[in-house]
């Protein structure tokens, strides 16, 4: 079976569209959801976040909440919200947040090649978010949230989706984000056939961000091949709806970190300590890292520039070379005291998108003691973790600009 094709999307009508698209499922909490759907009754948030449907006090994990998102979804589809189309088609579809721009390649990809590693991951996931999308993938009997895949750019790639965004798209809207959001619908079948055999050509995909929908679509493939005696391999089920990006368009910022306490260290000798692994020098102006190997750090009104000695950077690990095992590994751990961040509480991570000010406020508010501002994680480095069949940190990587949720599905 081939690495990716088509598929006959479930989305908008053209004059329906901005009123359905949504943030993805988990870039909002319930209470922001509930906001955010107010004078809005077909927006997607009502299929994947159908808990504010229900009464505030329902448990987002009982099972009434994935059958009201499966009859929300079916009441968009009889009152033909959404349509299928007829044919298998891919859809070419561009991203613009300010200066970025990035257009990918709308499609199923194989979960065999998933679960052979073919497409590579670089994350572990946590059960209970797994089970989640398992439970909602099965009751909607349709995958709704897009895994983020890239791949190392391929100039025929690139050209045959430079001809196709020459014609009208199905969709151009910005949504209340100020994200622009622009759809292009592939039907030609020497472009299907095309784009098919070139991907297929292709060493691997990497996950770039959903690896909890990615592993729960591979259980669901795999319990509906149990389940089913005439299984074939061709079925739905056996792809995930993904969108495809190049490399080279690819776009991650910083993802931050503040922590609530110097782990009954005076500052001294928190300082002290620090400087066994890094140069400090105080800076006047707010300090966003220039470079690999430096970070930024602020406490009591004040930022810090901390460069790591570079005998401290391993040049043959792939995961301890990253900034965020750097200062895991000679500040967060040794002095701070936090071994486990992924359950730690004394620790919180501040996405890039919201800015250096927002570590300031979480300090400045006693909230917090100390903030980090990192470097970004390079692709290449989460491609060479990928590849090593090594998995990250947790919190290394923050995508901009986020998928819209609603633009297209995938029925099983």
């Amino acid at each position: 079976m081939s690495l990716i094709r088509p598929l006959k999307g479930l989305r908008p009508k053209q004059d329906k569209a901005s009123d359905v698209v949504a943030p993805p499922y988990d870039v909002l909490n319930t209470e922001e959801a509930r906001a955010r759907v107010q004078g809005r009754p077909l927006s997607f948030l009502h299929i994947s976040k159908p808990e504010i449907d229900l009464p505030e006090d329902t448990d987002p994990y009982d099972a009434a909440v994935y059958q009201k998102g499966a009859t929300n979804l079916q009441q968009l589809i009889d009152d033909e919200v959404l349509i299928q189309d007829d044919e298998p088609c891919y859809y070419a579809y561009r991203l613009i947040m300010g200066g970025q721009e990035q257009t990918g390649l709308v499609a199923v990809a194989n979960v065999d090649d998933y679960d052979s590693n073919r497409i590579r991951k670089h994350e572990f996931t946590r059960p209970d978010k797994e089970d989640d999308r398992v439970r909602q993938i099965d009751a909607l009997n349709t995958q709704t949230g897009p895994v983020f895949l890239t791949y190392r750019h391929h100039p025929d790639v690139d050209m045959l989706i430079q001809n196709v965004v020459k014609s009208a798209p199905e969709y151009d809207l910005t949504a209340d984000d100020g994200v622009k959001h622009t759809l292009w619908k592939i039907c030609d079948a020497n472009q299907v056939s095309s784009l098919t055999r070139i991907f297929n050509e292709m060493d691997c995909l990497y996950i770039a961000d959903g690896h909890h929908r990615s592993a729960a679509a591979s259980r669901v493939a795999a319990m509906r091949k149990k389940d089913n005696p005439a299984h074939t391999g061709d079925e739905s089920y056996n792809y995930f709806l993904s969108v495809i990006f190049p490399d080279n368009q690819m776009n991650i910022l910083d993802y931050n970190r503040v922590v609530k306490d110097l782990n009954n260290l005076s500052v001294d000798d928190y300082i002290k300590k620090v400087a066994s692994a890094f140069d400090i020098a105080e800076s006047e102006e707010p300090v966003k890292p220039e470079s690999p190997g430096q970070v930024g750090m602020y406490m009591q009104g004040k930022w810090y520039k901390l460069d790591i000695h570079a005998d401290r950077i391993p040049c043959d690990d792939p995961v301890a070379r990253l900034d965020v095992s750097l200062l895991a590994n000679n500040l967060i751990d040794p002095v701070l005291g936090i071994s486990d961040p992924r359950r730690d509480k004394r620790i919180d991570f501040v996405g890039g998108i919201r800015g250096l000010k927002e570590l300031e406020k979480r300090v400045d508010s006693g909230e917090m003691a100390v903030a980090f501002s990192l470097y970004p994680t390079r692709l290449s480095d989460l491609m060479s973790v990928a590849d090593a069949n090594e998995v990250m940190p947790p919190k290394s990587t923050w995508f901009e600009p986020k998928l819209a949720d609603g633009l297209v599905s995938h029925k099983l």
